[in-house]
């Protein structure tokens, strides 16, 4: 007996293009559903994309697609990797551009018309093949929930994840038109939000279920705090909406197959090793201090402010600290000007995947000051290799990391240094209390070794889409 056909539709998937945790968990998400599911992937096949690596062809002949009275031409492409088949969208104004959304500061006008053209190419594709369910990943593929439902012709159910519910795909009323829909969806139960439009909206709206990827995350994104004025719009469908908390590849991530690394590990013995050869290749000295480390973009999000402030006091203290990332200009200066001043302050720019893999191999304790994080994988990443993290107490770190003072080693958890507010005394007071604890070698390593046996896989979660999947799919054999 076949398998159920699912379609996983992401603007973003590693190793072809990422600028985000999205693309990993488009990754290895659809990979633990493998066992379920025969599973296809869709994105845009941007320029950045190596097509001759990944052995990526022509799958259909060029075709079109129409919106607000234009044409626009749309290509499909293919390749089997690592035993997921992937299909590409190629269109000239969706895909030859230098960033995938638009530069660090700012995102592309086009970019309602460039994922309209998205859209409406998978909406084609479901036309053509027979799937079970679309599953739609923010807002830059949600306006295939409303075409879904546009067209009669289509049976496929789909599930909506909001990834981060600040990204919202506003733009200006004009759009409307320039997407071919009709002016009946400009409006506060569809599309329109204070006079423009809200491509985030129709995911909610439209979608036959809505997930967000943590359960605290669920709840926060319904009051005003989170909800980023779309906290009553996700009340009214709340009967939609649930949280699953990401997880990781742990193929993908596993200090014992890294091959980024310098030596492979399972115990803290390996990890120093990694720790000194890392340190070498920076302006980093004194392996014996406990090494912080930040992974993730520059962003307000990532606490980068909080960060910036705390980091010439965090210099005075006997410990390094290594960044990397890429974001807004504003944060490259400062920091660029911090690793000027300070010796034990280094600062790598851009996104480089083996740098980061190297990094969590090395840290001993992973920063991660976030103003809000839907879920996160930093951490769950940091945590696999052995390292704890310090996080604020918000989203999906509170459902994912554990204070240390509360250390039970028969929990399945991981553990970290956890702090309640944003707020520079309530971090530099979990510094202090993480150097504090290193300084306790003994208890340190306990919780670092633990860290390092936790199950931080999609096993469980995806556990929680396949009912999802399977309750959409009787309703569909009811109707």
């Amino acid at each position: 007996m076949s398998k159920p056909r699912i379609l996983f539709c992401a603007s973003e998937v590693y190793p072809f293009a990422k600028s985000g945790g999205l693309a990993d968990v488009a990754y290895s998400l659809p990979r633990a559903l493998c066992t379920s599911y025969t599973i296809e992937v869709v994105l845009p096949l941007y320029q950045c994309i190596d097509r001759k690596a990944f052995g990526i062809e022509l799958l259909d002949v060029q075709s079109e697609v129409k919106m607000g009275g234009i044409s626009y031409p749309v290509s499909l492409y293919g390749c089997l990797y690592e035993g997921v088949a992937y299909r590409f969208i190629y269109s000239p104004l969706l895909c030859d551009r230098a960033f995938l959304y638009g530069p660090p500061d700012s995102g592309y006008d086009d970019n309602a018309l460039r994922y309209g053209i998205f859209s409406y190419a998978v909406v084609n594709l479901l036309k053509k093949e027979a799937y079970s369910l679309v599953h739609l990943n923010d807002w830059q593929s949600a306006l295939i929930s409303l075409l879904i439902k546009e067209d009669i012709s289509i049976q496929t159910k789909s599930v909506f994840t909001i990834h981060n519910l600040a990204y919202q795909g506003i733009f200006p009323h004009k759009a409307l038109r320039e997407l071919g829909l009709d002016e009946s969806y400009f409006s506060m139960e569809s599309l329109e939000f204070y006079g423009q439009i809200n491509l985030m909206k129709a995911g909610i709206a439209y979608a036959d279920r809505i997930t967000t990827v943590s359960p605290t995350y669920a709840k926060e994104i319904l009051t005003p705090e989170f909800g980023c004025g779309l906290e009553g719009f996700l009340d009214f469908h709340r009967h939609k909406l649930s949280g699953i908390v990401n997880g990781i590849d742990t193929e993908h991530f596993s200090p014992l197959q890294d091959k980024a690394l310098v030596v492979p590990y399972t115990d803290l013995r390996g990890k120093a090793v990694n720790k000194r050869a890392f340190l070498k290749h920076t302006a980093l000295k004194e392996s014996k201090r406990p090494l912080f480390v930040f992974v993730g973009r520059f962003a307000s999000q990532k606490g980068l402010d909080l960060l910036i402030e705390v980091l010439p006091k965090m210099a005075q203290l006997e410990c390094s600290v290594a960044l990397l990332g890429d974001g807004e200009s504003k944060y490259h200066e400062a920091l660029n000007a911090l690793s000027k001043a300070y010796e034990n302050i280094d600062v790598a720019y851009g996104y480089d995947e083996e740098l980061s893999h190297r990094m969590y191999a090395a840290a001993d304790f992973f920063l991660m000051p976030s103003l809000f994080e839907p879920c996160g994988l930093a951490q769950l990443i940091a945590m696999r290799y052995g390292v704890l993290p310090i996080v604020h107490h918000v989203g999906g770190l509170v459902d994912t990391v554990q204070d240390y003072a509360t250390f039970d080693a028969k929990s399945a958890k991981g553990y970290g240094v956890v702090f309640s507010e944003p707020k520079a005394d309530t971090f530099l007071k979990a510094l202090d209390d993480a150097l504090a604890l290193y300084a306790d070698k003994r208890r340190y390593n306990t919780i670092a070794k633990h860290n390092l046996r936790c199950d931080f896989s999609w096993k469980e979660s995806a556990k929680s889409y396949i009912e999802i999947y399977e309750t959409l799919r009787q309703e569909s054999s009811n109707e």
